[in-house]
């Protein structure tokens, strides 16, 4: 029966293998023959490599979830369908809205009323996606509700596990470091800071560096930054000639406002990045940021109009993500909004 069906949004979390066999058991009781829809959202923002890596690890999750049911339910699997897809590849997923319409478009296709999340389904990483997803899916007129299954304590331990490539990173960066400090390439400078890198890299590679370090990246991405900070400079200078240009004008043409907008960064580093990357271009202060939700002060038209065009955007993803990521679009095109704005919406 269609109205048995069930459509399930899945990522790779610590609650799917008892989120799916929750969906098993749910639709082994089912009358009928209900259909268990699994699909897997891939956006390109993620899929940056060349080799398609996202939607290669979604087509093998899948391929492990169609097991587990049919671990789940034994004897009885021929009693429920189980169809999986992967989707969303050509369009560009950002929000929880963005989710929610291939979702929703999925389910209208396929005739599924009801929809069972993960509790710990959370495919942009950083901020929090579940509730207004939810209210997305519910407003689209489907049936929502949370797996109740068990979540795993949280813990943060103080150390993690870490491989070669943390160490590698931290103990360069703390030997350039020791280096430019010290002010000479003497030979005493030259070993003492190879010592001095190795302890503080033996005691620290565990705690410093977050996720794991792929050491056949870190030159690209270490010669796009080559390349960014020509470029940041450029844009400072440029800047810095517009901002004097409205200081010395007799009329102070300044029209300071506060633009708020959803970065296209998805971890730490890249939001640091663009975060003082602004900060740094004079007419433009980074003053809060929130995950991934900038929240920035202009002070001129051009300043406002240059940030919303996403030069340095495009530019931090180009130097984490590489050449296929710099082509997503620039704030503007996403819909940032100013502080007018966001205050005549909720007038």
């Amino acid at each position: 029966m269609a109205g048995d069906d069930i459509l399930v949004p899945v990522d790779d979390s610590v609650t799917l293998r008892k989120t799916v066999a929750y969906v098993a058991e749910r639709a082994a009781d089912a009358d009928g023959r209900p259909t268990l829809h699994f699909v897997y959202p891939v956006s390109e923002r993620i899929d940056t490599s060349e080799e398609g890596a996202e939607a290669t690890g979604a087509v093998e999750l899948l391929d492990r979830i169609e097991v587990w049911v049919e671990e789940d339910l034994g004897d009885g699997a021929d009693s429920v369908g189980v169809e999986t897809a992967v989707v969303g590849q050509t369009e560009y997923l950002f929000n929880p809205g963005d989710y929610a319409d291939v979702l929703v478009e999925y389910a209208r296709r396929h005739g599924v009323e009801t929809v069972v999340l993960d509790p710990e389904y959370n495919p942009l990483g950083m901020a929090p996606l579940l509730p207004p997803l939810e209210g997305e899916l519910e407003s689209a007129g489907l049936t929502v509700e949370l797996a109740p299954v068990e979540r795993a304590t949280r813990r943060s331990p103080l150390t993690r596990t870490a491989g070669l490539g943390q160490f590698v990173v931290l103990f360069c960066s703390t030997y350039a470091f020791y280096l430019l400090v010290s002010g000479t390439l003497s030979a005493f400078d030259l070993a003492t800071g190879a010592i001095s890198a190795g302890v503080v890299s033996a005691v620290l590679w565990r705690i410093t560096t977050r996720g794991e370090v792929e050491l056949s990246k870190l030159g690209g991405r270490l010669a796009r930054f080559a390349l960014y900070v020509p470029f940041l400079l450029w844009e400072i200078v440029k800047a810095n000639i517009d901002i004097a240009y409205v200081v010395l004008h007799p009329r102070l043409p300044i029209d300071p406002k506060t633009v708020e907008f959803d970065a296209a960064v998805w971890s730490a580093l890249p939001a640091t990045t663009l975060a003082n990357s602004i900060t740094l271009t004079p007419g433009t202060l980074t003053v809060d940021v929130t995950q991934r939700h900038f929240t920035v002060h202009s002070l001129t038209v051009g300043s406002r109009e240059d940030l919303l065009d996403g030069a340095l955007e495009r530019a931090v993803r180009f130097v984490f993500y590489g050449r296929r990521a710099a082509r997503i679009a620039s704030p503007a095109e996403r819909g940032a909004r100013t502080d007018d704005e966001t205050e005549g919406e909720n007038a």
